[in-house]
């Protein structure tokens, strides 16, 4: 207790001997100027944070608008490039440039899929990167192995054409049988790959106006071709095939080329494709044709 009082009283003296002195209370206005300072510092470093801040969230902003511009720009890139390249000339089934598209190339397709060798024709063309049409029949796809090798096919990339059903001439059926044949198969083949298909080849390259008119109703692009020999007896050997596939004088701009499911054409495929791109020829995606949504 007596100690806490002469601690009072010193305090109490000390501020008697500064005022008596002339001393004034510079220190503590010192003190306080400099709180004061520090406080409008304090604020003013606030009100720059804020303005940085706004400044960010602006350039930020800016940056967005940027992005999205330039993605917008991207996804017009990408419709524009979506435009048809070819279309199927109805007179012949050759597949003509639109516009500037590059003139000499030719379209691969492959007949009466997936038999044997149409997941093996398909990893061939895949590896060679050379895009295709598998028409498919669809006493080919009754099995779940079947559905299988179509699914396989279509996951590859390639797209898929409606080859009637059980592949009979259509001149020789009623239109009732003939609606069947086309229609029901298309249902199949969006039942197993959720698309349908955009392609139609009639067996034998038989059409009908019934069969031409229920094709444009289906919003089928409708061709036939413009050669092919792997069912001529003496083309079925792949060395024999590959030659005339390359060298036959049918041979030319936008040529369809017509193939069929079989071991020899499978074995031949390499080759063709070697040959061909040998003499300059590109090969058409079927997406990039006319009439393909």
């Amino acid at each position: 207790m007596i100690q806490a009082k002469w601690i009072l009283m010193a305090a109490g003296l000390a501020l008697l001997t500064a005022c008596s002195s002339g001393e004034d209370n510079s220190a503590a206005t010192d003190a306080t100027d400099a709180t004061n300072e520090t406080e409008e510092t304090t604020s003013e470093t606030k009100e720059e944070s804020v303005e940085d801040s706004a400044d960010a969230d602006v350039a930020e902003e800016e940056l967005n608008e940027e992005e999205t511009t330039e993605e917008n720009a991207d996804e017009e890139g990408e419709t524009a490039q979506a435009e048809p390249l070819y279309r199927v000339n109805p007179a012949n089934s050759s597949v003509e440039p639109i516009s500037d598209a590059n003139p000499q190339a030719v379209l691969i397709t492959i007949d009466d899929a997936p038999d044997k060798q149409g997941v093996a024709m398909a990893e061939t063309l895949k590896e060679l990167n050379v895009p295709a049409i598998f028409f498919v029949n669809g006493h080919f796809i009754d099995t779940d192995e079947e559905e299988e090798n179509l699914k396989k096919i279509h996951d590859m990339g390639f797209a898929i054409g409606n080859h009637t059903y059980s592949h009979p001439n259509l001149k020789t059926i009623p239109e009732d049988q003939q609606r069947e044949e086309i229609v029901s198969l298309n249902d199949r083949i969006e039942e197993i790959i959720g698309e349908r298909p955009e392609f139609f080849r009639a067996p034998h390259g038989v059409n009908t106006d019934f069969s031409r008119a229920l094709v444009e109703e289906e919003g089928m692009v409708l061709m036939n071709w413009t050669f092919g020999y792997d069912w001529e007896q003496q083309y079925m050997e792949a060395e024999a095939l590959a030659d005339i596939m390359v060298n036959t004088e049918y041979l030319r701009d936008g040529a369809n080329l017509l193939m069929h499911d079989r071991a020899w054409t499978a074995e031949a495929l390499p080759a063709i494709v070697q040959g061909l791109g040998e003499k300059g020829y590109e090969f058409i995606d079927p997406a990039a044709i006319e009439g393909v949504e």
